[in-house]
């Protein structure tokens, strides 16, 4: 593994020779932030080793390599995910990547259910922390000692700092940005209104297929880390209504000027 980085960053390396401080990655339908890249280099994930091309509506697949607000960023324009078919190996690979090129700082961004009823599609919510229901994680078997340790802490999964940096921004654009915790779930399907019940009984605030095993593997990388969410629907059984991944993408749409402000806005005092 350790091996496989080090070839995958240095073919990166030889399209752009840069050292990115900030990692970035857009979730379903969140792809249209990269317009906001100045100086951009586009790889496509089937050129780099080791990496794997996405297969969801929604995910480009593609690394951008550029800056934002003078900040140099690498941004992975969609993810892979678990019901896919890959191994959790493969779907943290990336994010790993990234850490080798020398990111220090992630932000994790995706599309969500609302579960806490106050929330409504089109919001953007803050993850404060996460519950991990896919009865999987990126870091069992042999630990490769070089990444982290054996048993990484977890207490502080999403960085004080970060969080701190990103509701002062919203602030600043008079945005009521919400604060949640995230359920992970495996996937494909949606989940049924009484899992929705169970989750919220147990603190969730909204639900995804995806997140966690890229906060798990960035913070055993000592990675500083901020997640954020669109509520692109309610999740099962609160309106009524059946899911449709449709929706998802055009309620991420709606949001994304807002969403873009507020990204590049925390990115900008990020490099101050």
């Amino acid at each position: 593994m350790y091996e496989k980085l080090g070839t995958a960053a240095k073919f990166i390396q030889s399209r752009k020779k840069v050292t990115p401080r900030v990692g970035l990655v857009l979730g379903s339908g969140l792809g249209a932030f990269v317009d906001r890249v100045e100086d951009a280099t586009i790889i496509p994930y089937d050129e780099i080793p080791h990496f794997h091309q996405t297969s969801v509506e929604g995910h480009e697949g593609r690394l951008i390599l550029g800056k934002i607000s003078g900040v140099d960023i690498a941004i992975l324009q969609g993810r892979l995910h678990v019901y896919e078919g890959y191994a959790m190996e493969d779907i943290v690979f990336p994010v790993r990547t990234l850490a080798t090129l020398g990111v220090d700082t992630l932000f994790l961004t995706n599309a969500s259910g609302g579960v806490n009823e106050s929330y409504q599609p089109g919001d953007i919510v803050l993850i404060n922390d996460h519950i991990n229901l896919m009865g999987q994680n990126p870091l069992i078997g042999p630990n490769i000692n070089e990444l982290g340790p054996r048993f990484p802490d977890m207490t502080r999964a999403y960085n004080e700092d970060l969080r701190r940096i990103v509701k002062d921004c919203a602030e600043e654009m008079d945005y009521n940005l919400q604060t949640g915790v995230y359920a992970g779930l495996l996937g494909p399907t949606y989940e049924t209104p009484a899992e929705i019940r169970m989750m919220r009984a147990i603190g969730a605030d909204m639900v995804g297929m995806s997140t966690v095993p890229e906060s798990i593997a960035a913070n055993h990388l000592g990675l500083k880390v901020c997640g954020l969410s669109c509520i692109t629907n309610m999740a099962a059984g609160i309106t009524g209504e059946k899911l449709d991944h449709s929706e998802v993408k055009e309620q991420a749409l709606k949001v994304m000027e807002t969403f873009s402000n507020l990204l590049q806005s925390a990115i900008a005092k990020i490099g101050l």
